[in-house]
């Protein structure tokens, strides 16, 4: 079983609790995990939790990047810390558990306030996608939904429009995948189309998804304890003078 999650956002400890969860509990054998974006690729928090704290997550990890990451200092950052995650870099293939997943990271721009620079999918990183053989692709693993499947917007979020990036329809009508993962909007989601399933994933603390060989998703509720976000905080991050510290900042 793969383990699906999304949007740690630095809270990287939940991971291990999800893993234990899903072992110990549901009585499932996780052979690895992907993290589908916002895993919060941050200097300070990863050598505080893998240099300092001396931990490592309990199974291999693949992540993509999201839209809350240190985008200036990602590549150096990923890196550095290979030894402990795995980054599966935008526009790339990868054969895991025998799927062949096309990673695609990053988000739609919002506004100069929430989007970070380096987080907009662009259209070179489309054009990449698409210079892929439909073939060679099973899966395709992105932070942000595609457009038209019908998720709905966050509340106070709906001033921006439909959910979804641009010209991720072309993916759809290229690749036509059997599967479609994806998180951002931490919330659970799925609907179907003629050839693809598509599932959203919610944000780590609400739960995972259980990927099994054969193209089967479960989603799995189980709800982790964390440390609440207070006002000036998310101020604060909103300013972005602080990094999001809480899985619940989207």
């Amino acid at each position: 079983m793969i383990l699906i999650v999304s949007d740690t956002h630095c809270y990287y400890d939940i991971v291990n609790q999800q893993i234990e969860y899903a072992e110990n509990v549901l009585g499932h054998s996780i052979s690895c995990v992907i993290h589908l974006g916002d895993f919060g690729i941050y200097k300070a928090q990863l050598r505080d939790y893998f240099k300092k704290k001396k931990k490592r997550f309990l199974r291999p990890l693949y992540c993509i990047d999201g839209n809350h990451e240190d985008f200036k200092s990602l590549h150096k950052l990923v890196n550095k810390y290979k030894d402990y995650f795995t980054y599966l870099p935008r526009a790339s293939v990868h054969t895991i558990e025998g799927y062949r997943f096309l990673a695609l990271g990053g988000a739609a721009y919002m506004d100069a306030m929430i989007t970070e620079r380096g987080s907009v999918i662009t259209n070179q990183q489309i054009n990449e996608c698409l210079a892929v053989a439909k073939e060679d692709v099973d899966i395709i693993i992105t932070h942000d939904c595609p457009v038209g499947i019908g998720v709905p917007s966050s509340p106070g979020l709906e001033h921006f429009g439909d959910t979804g990036f641009p010209r991720s329809e072309e993916l759809v009508t290229h690749f036509k995948p059997k599967m479609w993962l994806f998180g951002h909007h931490h919330k659970w989601f799925h609907t179907n189309d003629s050839h693809t399933a598509y599932y959203g994933v919610s944000g780590i603390w609400k739960g995972f998804g259980l990927l099994d060989d054969n193209y089967n998703l479960s989603m799995v509720s189980n709800k982790v304890a964390w440390k609440k976000t207070t006002l000036l905080e998310r101020f604060l991050i909103a300013l972005k003078i602080i990094h999001p510290d809480n899985p619940e900042h989207r």
